[in-house]
């Protein structure tokens, strides 16, 4: 089932979530629901924020990357990144050169900027079967995991654009959160 995408201003967005066990209730119906909620809004990530839900959970799909020039050289691996990621712990500081990337979200529909993000992490989580893994992740793949990972945190990509970049998108900002947005995909807006 397709699910609202909540959107900018909603205080779920700005909560750190809560970690959850095997037994959370309709777990797998949930991940099902976030995966056909994403492809329905084209994204390539979504993290249970996202659809009100202030638990440690996203998912990802760069599959969509694999087309893009810019990553020729991990085409098949992009091809196939497809995962899960059940109460995700960030376990060593990010690593290596950070680079630019102008990034947009489906909750901050139209709105794109250029983030620097370094080109690598390192997470321990579990996947959908509850297995643990611990894994360092590069490229676009990390670029996509920070960006959501940092929902699960209560921080937004706009957090990190200078202040004059916050002044220029503001009036946009405030449309979103009034609901005075047109975007393919549902959406919650703040009351």
């Amino acid at each position: 089932m397709v699910l609202p995408v909540v959107a900018y201003g909603d205080p779920v967005l700005r909560k750190v979530s809560q970690n959850i066990d095997k037994d959370y209730k309709n777990l797998t119906e949930l991940i099902d629901n976030m995966f056909e909620t994403m492809y329905d809004s084209n994204g390539v990530g979504i993290a249970a924020p996202q659809i009100g839900r202030d638990i440690r959970l996203f998912i990802v799909d760069c599959s969509p990357f694999a087309e893009d020039e810019d990553y020729e050289d991990v085409k098949t691996e992009l091809e196939s990144f497809k995962k899960v990621f059940i109460n995700p712990k960030r376990i060593s500081e990010s690593e290596g050169d950070e680079w630019k990337f102008a990034e947009g979200c489906l909750s901050i529909p139209h709105i794109h900027e250029e983030v620097s993000r370094p080109k690598s992490i390192t997470l321990e989580y579990y996947d959908e079967n509850w297995k643990k893994h611990t894994e360092t992740f590069s490229d676009i793949r990390a670029r996509v995991i920070q960006h959501e990972y940092d929902h699960l945190e209560g921080k937004l990509f706009i957090d990190y654009i200078s202040s004059f970049k916050k002044k220029l998108i503001s009036n946009k900002l405030k449309n979103i959160t009034k609901g005075n947005v047109k975007t393919s995909y549902k959406m919650k807006f703040p009351i």
